[in-house]
């Protein structure tokens, strides 16, 4: 019984404070309409004097609303994030960029399809090579090895074309043809490597343009310029510098992946041809030994 009246007691307590805690927040808020009415119970002739006081306060809001009305900030029109790269880059260097994609996606993916084991270094091509040399048959080899168009097989064709002029000369003809085949196909990657030189700086040129723009129109203002004035400027630099960095760092990435696996694949071709083509340096030696 105890413990229910000292909890009434409490919610008693803690209903005045919250009455109190109302009270205050009516008598700050300046909003509340029914302030005047609790003040004019006490006091009846403050109410009367402050009457006037409230109708001229009422009628200058009234007559500072569409004043207010009028000076409102327009609603910021919402647009894409793509809307936005496009105008920022303008009538240049939006097709520009534009085009550069398209030519370092069409050259990763060439690339990329051209340095592959399947195209450079066939399993089929060099069992089937490995067979006919088996099976002394020198000249289908050669034939076989010319018909193909693969890496290796041009190596092979190259060497064996020699073997008239001694071994000597046949591993000299494979390396000849090897270092033309690898010049080719970093030749081919060189162009990946290029854009990603170019594209930081064509978006270094956007960079520079933008800000031109900008401290132009600052130079020609009579006033200081509003912000908005110079966003198409500032755009113009921040939008064509990612743009470059987006196209400069894909490029010397694939760039780096496609030289390290050209390298492994010509060295790994090398080995092949070599042993393959290692059985004619026996056969030379046992005819001279003979």
């Amino acid at each position: 019984m105890k413990q229910v009246v000292e909890f009434g007691r409490w919610s008693a307590g803690y209903r005045a404070a919250l009455f109190v805690l109302l009270a205050g927040i009516a008598v700050l808020w300046p909003g509340a309409g029914f302030v005047p009415a609790v003040l004019g119970q006490d006091e009846p002739k403050a109410d009367a004097a402050a009457a006037p006081a409230d109708q001229a306060a009422e009628a200058t809001a009234d007559a500072a609303a569409p004043a207010a009305a009028d000076g409102a900030a327009p609603a910021v029109q919402s647009r894409s994030f793509l809307a936005y790269i496009w105008n920022a880059c303008g009538w240049f260097w939006g097709p520009a960029f534009l085009l550069v994609s398209f030519i370092l996606v069409a050259l990763i993916m060439m690339n990329l399809l051209q340095v592959r084991r399947d195209v450079l270094l066939p399993a089929q091509f060099v069992e089937e090579f490995e067979q006919k040399l088996n099976a002394k048959d020198f000249q289908g080899a050669y034939e076989y090895a010319r018909g193909d168009d693969s890496f290796v097989a041009r190596v092979l064709a190259s060497g064996m074309s020699r073997l008239s002029r001694g071994y000597e000369e046949a591993v000299e003809g494979m390396q000849e043809a090897g270092e033309d085949e690898n010049m080719s196909l970093e030749h081919r990657l060189s162009y990946v490597a290029l854009i990603g030189t170019i594209a930081p700086m064509m978006g270094l040129m956007g960079t520079v343009q933008g800000m031109v723009n900008s401290f132009d129109k600052i130079a020609m203002s009579a006033v200081s310029p509003k912000p908005s004035d110079l966003a198409e400027g500032i755009s113009t630099a921040l939008v064509t510098t990612l743009i470059g960095l987006m196209l400069a760092i894909p490029a010397m990435v694939f760039h780096s992946i496609l030289k390290n696996r050209i390298q492994r694949m010509v060295l790994e071709i090398g080995m092949v041809s070599e042993s393959l083509m290692g059985r004619f340096a026996q056969v030379g030696k046992q005819k001279t030994a003979g």
